[in-house]
């Protein structure tokens, strides 16, 4: 059932990828250098406007999983700590529970 999920969201979004890229196969002149002129840039390549458009997005995406992930630091650092914590108390109370357990037969051997 999953998969079929998948497949009925995955094939429309692949079909207008595909369908935007053969729409788009001009050659576009990309450039990082704001002060030259156009036929001078220093820092320019030329690309189909599909792949630069699709290669921006994924970019984008690349870069906001990095920034979620930084973002969410002090959260995974206070679960780390609260896990630390959790195994901690845990070997307490299995180390109270032991002793609890052998009270009642060191009470006997006294008596």
């Amino acid at each position: 059932m999953r998969a079929l999920l998948k497949f009925i969201v995955v094939a429309p979004v692949a079909i207008v990828v595909l369908f935007f890229a053969f729409a788009n196969r001009r050659t576009v002149t990309v450039s990082f250098d704001p002060f030259a002129s156009d036929d001078a840039a220093a820092f320019a390549f030329a690309a189909p406007l599909f792949l630069v458009l699709i290669v921006t997005l994924m970019l984008g995406v690349a870069l906001g999983g990095v920034a979620t992930w930084l973002g969410q630091g002090r959260f995974r650092r206070a679960a780390r700590q609260a896990r630390a914590e959790l195994d901690r108390l845990r070997s307490e109370t299995r180390g109270s529970q032991t002793r609890a357990d052998q009270a009642p037969s060191q009470l006997a051997r006294r008596a």
